[in-house]
C-alpha cells in the first residue's frame, strides 16, 4: 500500500503520526511511505531521518493522496479535498464530532478514530488517549512549577527553611496518576481525589493521600464504578459532598491540577469560583479539561489568566508540548492498530468481527457508521 504522513496544520499541533522507527517497519513490510516535507520537524525529526529509512519526501498532495493516510488530528476542509475516494484514514479524529465524520463520509473515506477503541487489555498497545494523557500529566506538573512563584520541594538552607508545595490533583486517571508521580519526584506534598474507589490504592502507592468522599447510596456506588474505564456522571448528592471536600483542600493547596473528563460531555465543574477566591495568593490551577469547558469556570482555553490572585492555565494540548516523545508513542499506537486492518499480503482488510476495528470505524462507503448525539 501507499501510506502517507502529512504535516499537521492545526494551530499549535507539533506532533507527527509516524516516526522513522515506525516508517522503517512499514517499509520493511513492503509498503511505500510518503512523508510530507517538514512533517516531523516540530517533533525533532528532520526529513533526512525519514529518507534514511527509505521513505519518500513529498508534498501535502502526495501524502494526503495516498491509499492509507496517518494523521494526528482530523483533516480540515482543505485537506479533505486532497484525499482520494476509497482512501483509509487513521488518527485521533474526534468521534464525537458528527459534522467532521459526515464530511469524511462524503469524500468516500474509510475513517478510524482511535479514541473510540475499547478500554480493554487487548487494546492497551493502541490506546492513544492513555499514551497522550500520560504525557499531559507529566507536563502539567512542569507547567505548575513554572508558574508557581515558590520552590516545589522542601529546602533547608542557611537562609532558612522553605516549605514543600502542597498539590491537589482532581481526577486520578492516566494523566492524574502521572501528575502524582511527577510531583512526588519534585518533592511536593500531594493529595488526590477521584470518584472511582478502585483508584485509592493506586493514588496511595504513588505517595499521595486520597481525599475520601464516602458513598451513601447504591446509586452513588454504581456510578463511581464507571463504564469502560471512564467515570460516569455522579449524583448531585455526592457531587455536593465532594465539592465541599475539594473546597477545603483547595484552600490549603498551593497548586491544583484538574484532569476530569467524560467522553462526549462537557467537563464537570470541580473547582468553583468561590473556591478560587479563597485560595492563597500566588496559587496555580492547571486545568487539563479546558478543551471541554474546563473543570473550573474561570478557565479560558489556550490562555493563562490571573483571577482572584490565582494563576489559571488553560492549555488544551499539553502532549504537543512534548512533541518528540508524544509522537514516538502515538506512532507506535498507530503501528499496532494497522496490524488489525492490514492483512498478511499488505492489503487493507476490514474485519468487523474484531471489536477494536468495529469500535474505531467511523465511516465507510460514503456512509457514517457511528453517530453520536
Amino acid at each position: 500500500m501507499h501510506i502517507g504522513v502529512p504535516l499537521e496544520t492545526f494551530t499549535g499541533e507539533t506532533r507527527v503520526a509516524a516516526t522513522p522507527e515506525t516508517v522503517k517497519k512499514l517499509i520493511g513490510a513492503g509498503h511505500q511511505v510518503t512523508v510530507q516535507s517538514g512533517a516531523g520537524v516540530n517533533a525533532s525529526v528532520p526529513d533526512s531521518a525519514y529518507e534514511a529509512v527509505g521513505a519518500k519526501i513529498g508534498s501535502a498532495a502526495e501524502a494526503l493522496g495516498a491509499d492509507l493516510v496517518l494523521k494526528v488530528l482530523a483533516p480540515n476542509d482543505a485537506e479533505l479535498t486532497q484525499f482520494k475516494s476509497g482512501a483509509v484514514l487513521v488518527g485521533m479524529l474526534n468521534p464525537f464530532n458528527n459534522e467532521t465524520i459526515a464530511k469524511m463520509a462524503e469524500c468516500g473515506i474509510t475513517a478510524f478514530a482511535l479514541e473510540a477503541a475499547p478500554r480493554t487489555s487487548r487494546a492497551q498497545s493502541l490506546d492513544v488517549l492513555s499514551s497522550q494523557a500520560n504525557i499531559a500529566g507529566y507536563k502539567a506538573v512542569l507547567l505548575a512549577a513554572h508558574h508557581y512563584p515558590r520552590f516545589m520541594p522542601m529546602l533547608m538552607t542557611a537562609a532558612g527553611t522553605v516549605k514543600a508545595a502542597r498539590i491537589l490533583i482532581l481526577g486520578a486517571g492516566v494523566a492524574g496518576l502521572q501528575a502524582i508521580a511527577t510531583a512526588k519526584r519534585l518533592g511536593a506534598v500531594i493529595e488526590a481525589s477521584d470518584v472511582r474507589p478502585a483508584v485509592k490504592e493506586q493514588i496511595e502507592s504513588l505517595g499521595a493521600k486520597f481525599v475520601d468522599v464516602p458513598y451513601e447510596t447504591d446509586e452513588e456506588r454504581e456510578c463511581a464504578i464507571g463504564v469502560g474505564g471512564y467515570a460516569r456522571p455522579m449524583p448531585a448528592s455526592w457531587m455536593a459532598r465532594q465539592a465541599q471536600a475539594v473546597h477545603e483542600r483547595a484552600k490549603q493547596a498551593d497548586i491544583v491540577i484538574t484532569t476530569a473528563l467524560i467522553p462526549g460531555r462537557a467537563a464537570p465543574v470541580l473547582l468553583k469560583e468561590e473556591t478560587v477566591k479563597e485560595m492563597k495568593p500566588g496559587s496555580v490551577v492547571i486545568d487539563l479539561a479546558a478543551a471541554q469547558g474546563g473543570n473550573c469556570p474561570l478557565t479560558e482555553a489556550e490562555q493563562v489568566v490571573i483571577k482572584h490572585g490565582v494563576t489559571i492555565v488553560g492549555y488544551s494540548n499539553l502532549a504537543a508540548m512534548v512533541p518528540a516523545d508524544a509522537s514516538a508513542l502515538y506512532a507506535r499506537n498507530l503501528q499496532d492498530f494497522l496490524k488489525l486492518v492490514i492483512d498478511g499480503e499488505g492489503k487493507f482488510h476490514l474485519n468487523l468481527e474484531d471489536d477494536i476495528v468495529a469500535a474505531c470505524l467511523m465511516c465507510r462507503d460514503g456512509q457514517v457508521v457511528r453517530k453520536n448525539g
